[in-house]
């Protein structure tokens, strides 16, 4: 065994590109030393190089090769091609089953001649999302210049050239604590020197020490800091040697809509928004130095106290300019904004959304006042797309419109659901709440759906690019967690509805529920209402895994294979039973109970009892075990076998009242 260690050392890397590119190395190194049985393979990113370190054999065994060439027949010019291809004789070739076959006995070869052979050759290929070209010829390209490559085997070099780099023994620690090249053994003396030098090289460790540091660092004023797993991935890329300091907001910049001054200090600035005891904003910031001053950071953070407030003052501006108009005012303007080119602009849009909010509102069952305030507020929900705040952030569309909306005068009602309506966008984002903002909401997603279906522009395979899954998820999302009353079959079409199913589908998938159960509910009833598409999927659901549901399963199983083979024979076997020809006591019981349950199972249907319904088809069980234990369904007479057929048949379509049971899975 010996150790493998690979450093490449550039300029900074863009944070968002780090981690990616250590686990590419790191396949790579399990992909290209495949034959030294690369293992323990440890990857690396940081914000001037990624590394990777494994144990692998010292050499490639001693193996046998068998390349088949071209035919027998083939033309010279194949055989000399396949002959140089693999640097070969024709003297080395056999001749079997019409073709030239290439053996050879392969000798045993050292780790080190695969490493600066296929290994270089195949790093020279490695992909970045973006790349630079640079070096004398302009023809290698790296992420960044590309300054140092270290790559041992047990310590010793192995030589070869990465572009205009020759691999060496030298790395670097800190670019300003420890400027400056030391010698690398080994991956842990690397490690261990890098520390000595404030790099701290594990991602993992650099994550958790910042978020550790933040929370001390806050916490000493009595304050905590604000949640941002993305922010803080971000800012663990950006420093090598984490310093965690406190700033504070210029309190008349207080006034700011919290999400504008935290958007810009996060954007621009990449910091972290901070919470009082009570949960409020803070008028502090934290961020995250590169370096540990002599100072204890003072001047650090004196001189991020004055960017922040020279960025917040830019929004300042955009805030004290945009509240000189009112939000309609800002209605025309709209016109010259494209929504897409074969769909009109936002204008003609705002238009649609406002039928459709109306519209929704009242099918919900909101009085002529709510309607109302709903058509309003999806008339004016995209108004702020041409405010100079969104222009600036572009993420505050919607929210910016709820402040616009506020300060026009336009009411609570109509300010929140312009504040909610993109909402939500994600799957941990809340839902809007309310008929005013839900169907405001709703009619935003279901305009984007409907209207790119019109003209063709579908998703297809994992291509997306209107997020009209995500668009579909929010309808399913808003009507089932506030537990509206929606038909959507007249709002969305059938293709529409269609594809809010398969998203259903999906959700269900992705949450571990069997989507076979709403399948099976679908078939029997192709219910628009997806709250109670949904109650009724719940309680078959909850029906089934009962010890009850499994054996009334097993019988609706039994029955159906009974009568698909006799139906074969001389079916259909369905009509009306002869009451006179049921001759066992079983038989009877079930066509009895059967009555029973169907009468049951209709009347709480259409109470949207759906678990009382399944409750009720717990009474089939027994005589449904009786009639399989006790009666021969195939009797010797003709009458008498198609009527417990029949009774069979029964059954089954009994059980379709709430399912077709043949789609489930299991």
């Amino acid at each position: 065994m010996a150790e493998f260690f690979l450093e490449l050392f550039s300029e900074e890397i863009p944070a968002r590109m780090q981690e990616a590119a250590a686990e590419q190395l790191a396949k790579l190194v399990g992909a290209q030393l495949a034959p030294l049985s690369p293992r323990d393979i440890k990857a690396f990113g940081a914000a001037r190089r990624i590394a990777v370190v494994a144990t692998i054999d010292a050499e490639v065994p001693e193996s046998a090769s068998e390349v088949r060439g071209p035919k027998l027949s083939a033309p010279p010019q194949a055989l000399e091609g396949f002959l140089r291809k693999n640097g070969a004789a024709r003297e080395e070739l056999v001749e079997e089953d019409g073709y030239f076959l290439l053996r050879r006995n392969l000798p045993s070869r050292p780790a080190g001649e695969l490493i600066a052979g296929e290994f270089a050759q195949a790093l020279a290929g490695f992909g970045w999302p973006k790349s630079m070209r640079w070096g004398q010829s302009g023809a290698f390209t790296w992420v960044r210049p590309l300054r140092r490559v270290v790559c041992l085997l047990d310590g010793a070099v192995i030589p070869f050239t990465l572009g205009p780099v020759a691999s060496g023994d030298q790395s670097e620690g800190h670019r300003f604590l420890a400027p400056g090249a030391f010698r690398v053994t080994s991956a842990a003396q690397w490690q261990e020197e890098l520390r000595a030098r404030r790099v701290i090289v594990d991602a993992d460790e650099r994550r958790k020490t910042i978020a550790e540091g933040l929370r001390a660092a806050a916490g000493a004023k009595g304050l905590s800091v604000a949640g941002d797993a993305g922010l803080l991935d971000e800012v663990a890329g950006l420093v090598e040697w984490p310093v965690c300091l406190i700033g504070a907001i210029d309190p008349g910049q207080m006034a700011l809509p919290p999400e504008v001054r935290e958007l810009s200090m996060k954007v621009n600035q990449r910091y972290f928004a901070t919470r009082d005891a009570a949960g409020n904003p803070a008028p502090y910031f934290a961020f995250v130095a590169n370096i540990a001053a002599n100072d204890g950071g003072a001047a650090i953070i004196a001189g991020n106290e004055r960017v922040l407030r020279a960025r917040l003052a830019d929004a300042e501006h955009f805030w004290a300019q945009d509240r000189k108009q009112t939000l309609d005012s800002w209605l025309p303007k709209l016109d010259a904004v494209t929504f897409h080119a074969k769909l009109g602009t936002q204008h003609a849009r705002a238009g649609r959304i406002e039928a459709l909010a109306r519209e929704i509102a009242l099918a919900l069952g909101a009085d002529a006042a709510a309607a109302d305030a709903a058509a309003r507020a999806g008339r004016l929900c995209k108004a702020d797309l041409v405010s100079g705040m969104v222009g600036e952030f572009p993420e505050l569309q919607g929210i910016m419109g709820g402040y616009y909306a506020e300060a026009s005068g336009e009411g609570d009602a109509i300010a929140g659901a312009i504040r909610t309506h993109y909402q939500p966008k994600g799957p941990s984002d809340e839902v809007p709440s309310g008929v005013v903002s839900a169907a405001v909401a709703l009619a935003d997603k279901i305009d984007t759906l409907r209207e790119f279906f019109r003209i063709g522009e579908t998703p297809t395979g994992s291509g997306d690019p209107f997020a009209l899954r995500r668009a579909a998820l929010g309808v399913i999302r808003i009507v089932l967690e506030n537990g509206l009353r929606l038909n959507l079959m007249p709002l969305v079409g059938a293709e529409v509805f269609d594809f809010l199913i398969e998203r259903l589908r999906v959700k269900l998938r992705g949450e571990g529920k069997r989507f076979d159960v709403l399948n099976a509910v679908l078939d029997t009833a192709r219910d628009d209402d997806l709250t109670r598409l949904i109650a009724r999927t719940e309680a078959l659901g909850a029906f089934l895994a009962s010890e009850d549901g499994a054996n009334l399963l097993a019988a609706y199983r039994r029955s159906t294979n009974i009568l698909r083979i006799e139906d074969a024979k001389d079916g259909p076997h369905e009509g009306t039973i002869d009451p006179g020809l049921l001759a066992e006591a079983a038989e009877i019981a079930l066509a009895d109970a059967l009555e029973a349950v169907d009468r049951e199972a209709v009347r709480r249907l259409a109470d949207e009892d759906f678990a009382g319904a399944m409750r009720g088809f717990a009474a089939l069980r027994a005589p449904v075990d009786a009639f399989f234990d006790h009666v021969t369904v195939n009797a010797t007479g003709a009458e008498l076998r198609r009527n417990r057929l029949r009774l069979l048949a029964r059954l089954r379509d009994v059980m379709h009242r709430v399912a077709d049971f043949s789609k489930l899975e299991g």
